[in-house]
């Protein structure tokens, strides 16, 4: 397998105007020597069949962006075909079709990989590895800010479009799962939520994931951040700049650089596939984080905290 890795862009929808197949993966794909990029034939009318356009194209990936309301279908039909899949997020909308697709991957031996890129920023790659070298403790709180100015508000909500991203975050650098959820609505709930979240081992954290007024024509991440507090000192970690900051008795250090996050992801991907190692990130963390912002939901509704429904993977 040291040809590239035939993938097959299949669907660009997504919550309102997104379209982060175009926008995002597949320049991403052709920029990235481990992938080309492959397409039913051309010159006639392009098959709505994806296992069809798999047999047709020898594909051996599918970057899927199908709606979301029928993404789990086509996440299970591509891993039934024989690909490995990159799932945009959110990979699933219900609990039930995140379980059903993480027992398909498992089933099949395949790589589905849910498109979490935040999550392989050097920064919070960086940190997580100090965290886990217990260079600031056992962590006991974790602030985390997600905040995008501009853009296109999401129809569903910007919980729904963007929770699971600081979440499943948090869930990667401490390891801690979380056991209750009260969710904080704003005057308006579809912009901004706060989580207020109670993990294993006594830890907590706050997440506020918001979209900003602001200029659409130029959208951009406001703020990206975390702090995370152990019994050892504190980290600061700006995931919108390549470096974290941490901070301890002994002083002050910074200095980390990559590649951005949708290529970090890809090469994950690769390297999962190539070698056969699990990867990094599969349905399993992204029904994680679904649990958690789905609990969220309901606490809002409720308006009380509440646990997040157990799962059978």
């Amino acid at each position: 397998m040291n040809a590239p890795l035939r993938t097959l862009p299949w669907g660009q929808a997504g919550f309102g105007t997104q379209n982060h197949q175009r926008d995002m993966y597949v320049p991403a794909l052709h920029d990235h020597p481990g992938f080309t990029v492959v397409e039913p034939t051309a010159g006639g009318p392009k098959t709505k069949d994806l296992t069809a356009a798999i047999a047709e194209t020898g594909a051996q990936v599918v970057s899927l962006c199908a709606p979301p309301g029928e993404r789990a279908d086509r996440i299970v039909e591509a891993l039934r075909a024989g690909c490995h899949v990159l799932a945009d997020k959110p990979m699933t909308l219900t609990l039930a079709d995140a379980e059903r697709v993480a027992d398909t991957a498992r089933e099949t031996g395949l790589v589905c990989l849910p498109a979490h890129h935040h999550r392989f920023g050097v920064a919070v790659q960086a940190a997580r590895g100090a965290l886990a070298s217990g260079r600031v403790g056992l962590p006991w709180n974790v602030q985390a800010d997600f905040v995008v100015d501009g853009g296109d508000p999401c129809p569903d909500g910007e919980l729904v479009n963007f929770g699971l991203y600081p979440v499943d975050v948090v869930l990667a650098l401490t390891g801690q799962a979380v056991r209750r959820v009260h969710a904080l609505p704003s005057r308006d709930p579809r912009r901004t939520t706060v989580l207020l979240l109670d993990h294993e081992h006594g830890m907590t954290s706050t997440i506020t994931v918001s979209r900003l007024p602001g200029t659409a024509a130029a959208p951009g991440m406001a703020l990206h951040r975390y702090r995370v507090s152990g019994s050892g000192g504190v980290m600061d970690i700006d995931a919108t700049r390549p470096g974290a900051t941490l901070r301890t008795a002994s002083g002050t250090h910074s200095a980390w650089r990559g590649p951005g996050t949708v290529d970090r992801m890809l090469t994950a991907l690769h390297t999962a596939i190539v070698t056969g190692r699990p990867p990094e990130i599969g349905p399993g963390d992204a029904l994680a984080a679904l649990r958690v912002t789905d609990a969220a939901a309901r606490s809002i509704t409720l308006g009380t905290p509440v646990s997040p429904q157990p799962s059978e993977v």
